[in-house]
């Protein structure tokens, strides 16, 4: 009998219920409790669903006593290299070596259309603009870091991984928090997509302060047909003069160049479709579920991740701020020939902030029609911001 009772007994304690009545044990049903509400947001208010449904759960899983531990072991060796192990862990190498968000990039390629912005080169401008939100959080970071006010232990790394939010691309904030400070990987991850959910909310106030009644109203004239031969050379000059001048942008560029040539091209139409749909899906849940299980309560619970939710808000305004303000020099110097709104949507959010941009036209005049204009400096933003990266990976990675 005292057999059976031992047996029950080391069961219990070998539980993941027990965990919870360990030390720290009420940090995990934190998180728990946040994947939860990141589950439903994805679920119910559907905020970025095919990224932010498999990073809850991943949440969800590596936060679970003991079941974390086994899906995503780490070890440190005596060389302090951090080696993975586990379900989660050697999927988790897809992250650290860059393959998963470099495979993102090559899927959105081929469902882009740059033809909006080659048909009106200018709008390049609007998108580069909106990158100044990163490097301006980046200066906020190192200000909040130990050469500056001293309440954080950032450093230049960490800055750049939190600035790169501005840039609203989540899978060039993955690729750079996992080579520059893997460590916060989790926290940016998710205040990245939380905010590019949010990029409805957050945009239009922004917009409407910084725009008159009459600039919103701005009907721009239709743009001119890209001929196929446009469109296939597009891809091939960007690629070569964008990563001859920032050659660590070569990983994120030459992937979505590679991915909008195939699609372009029309000769590989199976492949075309192929990376448009399935790949990118399976590539998609890999990534959110690695992503996710890096934020594991003992280092997602901290004043660090605080500090990052609020400059991440920053980073999203100051960067729409920008690309207003750039199109309202664009829609003077043009007299009027350019919607200064367009401006918006300069930061990487595809095609979300093109269509705020276009609700927020329609509310002034229903008659305007602003959607195909914006999406030029949209697409402009995916590029601008994956130079951005490409510039701080130059300056601060080992």
């Amino acid at each position: 009998m005292g057999q059976i009772w031992e047996t029950i007994k080391q069961f219990c304690l070998e539980s993941g219920i027990a965990g919870f009545f360990a030390d720290g044990g009420w940090k995990n049903l934190i998180m728990m409790a946040l994947a939860c509400v990141l589950l439903f947001l994805a679920i119910k208010k559907k905020f970025e669903p095919y990224l932010l449904l498999p990073i809850a759960f991943g949440m969800l899983l590596v936060n679970i006593p003991k079941a974390g531990a086994e899906l995503f072991k780490t070890e440190v060796d005596l060389e302090g290299v951090t080696h993975y192990s586990g379900l989660l862990g050697y999927l988790y190498y897809g992250v650290k070596w860059g393959i998963y968000p470099c495979l993102i990039f090559l899927c959105i390629g081929a469902t882009t259309d740059f033809g909006p912005l080659i048909a009106n080169k200018k709008t390049m401008l609007l998108g580069a603009a909106a990158q100044i939100g990163i490097f301006i959080t980046f200066i906020g970071a190192i200000a909040l870091g130990k050469n500056g006010l001293g309440w954080t232990n950032w450093g230049p790394e960490v800055a750049s991984s939190i600035g790169i939010i501005g840039g609203a691309d989540g899978p060039t904030a993955i690729l750079v928090t996992s080579k520059l400070a893997p460590e916060y990987l989790g926290s940016i991850a998710i205040v990245a997509y939380s905010y590019m959910a949010l990029v409805p909310v957050i945009q239009p106030p922004i917009i409407r302060l910084l725009t008159t009644k009459k600039e919103r109203m701005i009907k721009m004239e239709q743009t001119r047909p890209v001929s196929k031969r446009e469109k296939i050379l597009f891809p091939i000059i960007v690629a070569t003069v964008v990563i001859l001048i920032v050659p660590s942008c070569a990983p994120l560029i030459g992937c979505l160049m590679l991915g909008n040539l195939i699609k372009e091209s029309g000769v590989v139409p199976k492949i075309t479709e192929t990376l448009s749909n399935s790949l990118m899906y399976i590539i998609t849940i890999i990534l959110g579920v690695c992503v996710g299980a890096t934020a594991r309560a003992e280092t997602f619970l901290t004043t660090d991740t605080l500090f990052i939710f609020a400059l991440g808000i920053i980073a999203f305004s100051i960067a729409t701020a920008c690309g207003v303000l750039a199109g309202k020099v664009m829609c003077v110097a043009t007299r009027g020939k350019v919607n200064p709104m367009i401006g918006a949507a300069g930061v990487s959010a595809v095609p979300m902030a093109a269509r705020v941009v276009q609700k927020e036209g329609q509310k002034e005049d229903p008659s305007n029609f602003l959607l195909m204009h914006a999406m030029g400096p949209n697409v402009a933003g995916v590029i601008g911001s994956a130079v951005a990266a490409g510039v701080l990976l130059l300056l601060f990675a080992a």
